[in-house]
């Protein structure tokens, strides 16, 4: 599988956390929440944690507070469509597809729920055929990418499709809760907003710079499923994020990643570049400390996380630049680590087809 196209896309407000900070304190939640949790979104907002700006689908900031099912559903209504239409849109551009191109379309989110899925509307303004194959995939959380990615192989691989519209799309301003537990706090200061898209094919471009995906893999541990989990209360999505969860990524993501270069016949020394995932800057810390030297000293991983931190899509925003900067022939990890409890990896590798 041959990813020919990406296009990313985000609300145009970008927000610093020292914004994000003035108006919390300016909200009628604030005064209800415990000292502590006050002083908990102080240090995470106003802290060096690795995140410095958020993209957020709000005008103006205060919208986030207003917190009740109806106006959580009606913003991610509104720009969970529009964010993936732009960057698929995007996506086709960069892979110089038409539309009609197009033969299956899946979409990924966490962050809302519409029936008719995301894809119908999609399709509908993209303009892709009636007969296309689309594809909702939910509940697969901040890592979705990459098994969204690994659907669109099998329909490639199966003969179903020869061009694929892979998206993945998250509201986060949509999913927003307050109260006093430590790890829904963490969580409201993390998360933005964005889409990212690729069009994937069976066969390269002619003449232009290509990126294959060899091997993909994930480790499913239902056991930690408590530990990173959406649950709902008042009628509203709630992030559960347990402090534990960056040991529990560090442990199990070096043994898979053993475990894929194996399969896809590649030896460690000769990754050259790596795409990651991890929900925050401490699973970054995490992973370096489980002996993923490459990962801890990346300084352009430690910039893509203080502009881009919008769960499943980052991987794509990052995805956009990061194999441009490796030589032809190398090869380039990407990790996520999702709700579930679930880690995915893809190793892919860029090329000049000339």
């Amino acid at each position: 599988m041959f990813i020919i196209g990406l296009g990313t896309a985000a609300p145009p407000r970008r927000y610093t956390q020292r914004e994000c900070w003035d108006a919390l304190q300016k909200s009628a939640p604030f005064p209800r929440l415990a000292p502590r949790s006050r002083a908990i979104l102080q240090k995470v907002l106003c802290g060096d944690n690795g995140i410095a700006t958020r993209h957020l689908a709000l005008e103006p900031l205060s919208e986030v507070f207003n917190l009740t099912p109806d106006v959580l559903h009606a913003r991610f209504a509104k720009h969970a469509p529009a964010l993936a239409t732009k960057a698929a849109q995007l996506a086709l551009k960069d892979a110089k597809c038409k539309a009609g191109d197009i033969d299956a379309v899946l979409i990924s989110t966490c962050t809302g729920y519409l029936c008719p899925g995301l894809t119908s509307h999609v399709s509908e303004r993209l303009g892709l055929r009636p007969d296309v194959f689309p594809l909702d995939l939910v509940g697969q959380g901040c890592g979705a990418a990459l098994p969204n990615l690994r659907a669109a192989e099998a329909i490639l691989t199966a003969g179903r499709a020869q061009k694929v519209l892979s998206v993945c799309v998250e509201v986060c301003s949509a999913a927003f809760y307050l109260d006093d537990d430590s790890g829904v706090l963490i969580s409201a200061c993390l998360f933005g907003d964005g889409a990212g898209a690729a069009v994937l094919a069976n066969k390269p471009q002619p003449k232009r710079r290509h990126v294959e995906w060899k091997w993909g893999s994930s480790l499913l541990a239902p056991d930690k499923r408590d530990a990173l989990r959406f649950d709902y209360k008042n009628g509203m999505l709630r992030n559960i994020l347990l402090p534990q969860v960056p040991q529990i990524a560090g442990d199990e993501a070096v043994r898979l990643l053993n475990e894929s270069l194996v399969a896809a016949g590649v030896k460690r020394e000769g990754i050259t570049g790596w795409i990651l995932h991890t929900g925050g800057r401490d699973v970054l810390l995490a992973l370096g400390q489980a002996r993923l030297e490459r990962i801890r000293h990346s300084p352009q991983h430690r910039r893509a996380a203080r502009i881009w931190q919008s769960q499943q899509p980052d991987g794509f925003f990052c995805a956009r630049t990061r194999p441009a900067r490796c030589r032809a022939g190398r090869v380039v990890v990407d990790v996520g680590v999702r709700r579930g409890f679930q880690l995915p990896w893809c190793v892919v590798g860029s090329e000049i087809n000339l």
